[in-house]
């Protein structure tokens, strides 16, 4: 039996820029497609997987080692896997990308005040005052990916456009993987 592998999507961003937003909106349309996917947030996946940690550069790290894993594994057993991360430091995303086959960047690009605007929980006020430290954006930096499988604008763009633009991504790519030379591709 052969078991293709799935994609790795792997979505960065600032907080609040709309990484998790726009794989949600991915995520579902795959499904509706009968694809298996699944979903990794990085949130989420502190509260379970990734418990524990903090926000060092050596915390971040780890958390980037414990996701891209699981999303390996997922991965080879045929799942598209959908990652949203911050991962703001480019090593943490060479390594993810080093570590699992089928990987793609997507830069969810969004201004740092959108970002302060969007957020409902207060983290950016927080960290300005002092309150949360190493927050990416703020107190920490965040490395823009150089050359991104994609980069999506979420503040200039919407939410369907960006959803589709990714599905135009993935659909290309199997296609790319699909075409023998020299035969037609149906």
């Amino acid at each position: 039996m052969n078991i293709s592998h799935g994609s790795v999507l792997w979505f960065t961003g600032l907080s609040g820029a709309g990484k998790t937003t726009t794989a949600s909106a991915v995520l579902q349309k795959l499904r509706e497609r009968g694809r298996p996917a699944e979903l990794l947030d990085g949130d989420e996946l502190r509260a379970v997987i990734c418990k524990g940690l903090g926000f060092s550069m050596e915390d971040r790290f780890e958390n980037v080692r414990r996701i891209a894993y699981v999303a390996n594994l997922l991965s080879r057993n045929g799942v598209d896997v959908l990652v949203s991360a911050i991962s703001p430091y480019r090593a943490m995303r060479d390594y993810a990308r080093e570590q699992i086959p089928g990987f793609a960047e997507v830069y969810v690009k969004c201004p740092l005040h959108v970002c302060e605007m969007r957020d409902v929980k207060g983290l950016y006020a927080k960290a300005r005052s002092g309150e949360i430290k190493n927050f990416t954006g703020v107190s920490d930096p965040y490395e823009e990916p150089l050359q991104p499988a994609l980069t999506l604008c979420t503040s200039s763009a919407p939410l369907e456009e960006n959803a589709q633009a990714v599905l135009a991504y993935l659909d290309q790519k199997q296609v790319r993987l699909h075409h023998v030379p020299g035969k037609d591709v149906i």
